[in-house]
């Protein structure tokens, strides 16, 4: 070999090392940047929680104001003790008898659950469907996708108090904090700025309202209807009911799961004419609540909907289920904003 093919071959050598190097460190980054952004995403998620319930309370204060002709933070304290008084009276009224049921619910479910699996083996096809769930590790794959699901971003607890130090903060001196958002915008979109966040905030104080109002027909709806089938455990089954009512699409499916097992410890009947009854709940709620959807705010897409709280609930976990609608609202009027209005204008 002649030393121009020798220094050729090493020359060649080192641009492919070069290249190696360069995907490497591109696929690193990219990974590194992956990673960044899922934890960035689950902190901006607490603090869009946060940001939630400071809106509630200042929804409870402008009718305050526009009932009681209240001042502005005289009605925003009135709304905080307000809220306050009526948890502490549910507490102090119902609170001994829901803990009493949560209790006997939870001696109640494993053997429930040992008595649907009984029932499930009993047939020769319950079986193999049993053997081959246990044997194929599916039970092992469902649980990894479960806890991925319902896992929160530093602890359950650690979440719930940093989304409460938030809406305190965001409680005592929102206009702070909006007025930071906007400064950091170019001068030409301020006006734009502050009009696209007045518009997001309406919204989401007219999509809360809709979910409390559904909460709070599902929690009577279910207490009425298991109260006629003569199911035990009412005010704790409602209340579970109204309180994964919060969760769009999937809320009334995981509030269905206890009661249905309660169900099955009265026969298969009961079990099946629970379904009906939360079905027919659902459907009602469905046929009030839709149409109000679509005059007060902005009509989603079902598909969307689902698609979004799948793709945020890998993402990040339960937060991602639960604030997946207000993060679709949010991305859906800023491409109206400033995408979809400037090509109606342009056309």
């Amino acid at each position: 070999m002649t030393d121009y093919e020798l220094l050729s071959n090493q020359n060649n050598l080192s641009t492919f090392r070069k290249k190696v190097w360069i995907v490497v460190s591109i696929t690193a980054l990219m990974f590194v940047f992956l990673f960044l952004f899922k934890i960035l995403f689950s902190v901006l998620l607490l603090v869009l929680a946060g940001a939630l319930i400071a809106l509630y309370f200042y929804g409870v204060a402008g009718i305050l104001q526009r009932k009681l002709n209240t001042p502005p933070k005289a009605a925003i304290v009135l709304s905080v003790v307000i809220n306050i008084v009526l948890l502490a009276g549910i507490i102090w009224f119902v609170g001994a008898r829901i803990q009493a049921q949560i209790s006997e619910l939870s001696q109640t479910l494993p053997a429930t659950l040992q008595t649907v699996k009984d029932f499930i083996a009993s047939s020769a096809i319950g079986r193999n469907m049993l053997k081959e769930f246990n044997s194929t590790g599916d039970s092992t794959k469902t649980l990894d996708i479960l806890n991925r699901f319902f896992s929160s971003s530093f602890g359950v607890l650690s979440d719930l108090y940093i989304i409460l130090l938030l809406a305190i903060f965001f409680i005592s001196a929102p206009s702070v904090y909006i007025k930071g958002m906007v400064k950091l915008l170019p001068n030409k979109a301020k006006e734009k700025g502050t009009l696209i966040i007045s518009r997001i905030t309406t919204i989401l104080k007219g999509w809360l309202k809709l979910q409390l109002i559904g909460m709070l027909f599902i929690g009577i709806a279910t207490a009425i209807g298991l109260t006629i089938i003569g199911i035990p455990m009412v005010l704790t089954l409602a209340l579970i009911a109204a309180i994964f009512n919060f969760i769009p699409n999937f809320g009334m499916l995981l509030a269905l799961i206890p009661a249905v097992l309660i169900g099955l410890t009265h026969g298969m009947g009961t079990a099946l004419i629970i379904i009906c009854v939360y079905t027919f709940i659902q459907f009602l709620q469905n046929a009030i609540q839709q149409p109000l959807i679509q005059t007060k705010m902005i009509n989603i897409a079902p598909a969307l909907s689902i698609t979004s709280q799948i793709a945020l609930g890998l993402l990040v976990g339960f937060w991602g289920i639960l604030l997946a609608t207000p993060v679709l609202i949010i991305l859906i009027v800023l491409v109206e904003e400033l995408y979809l209005n400037k090509q109606k204008i342009s056309s």
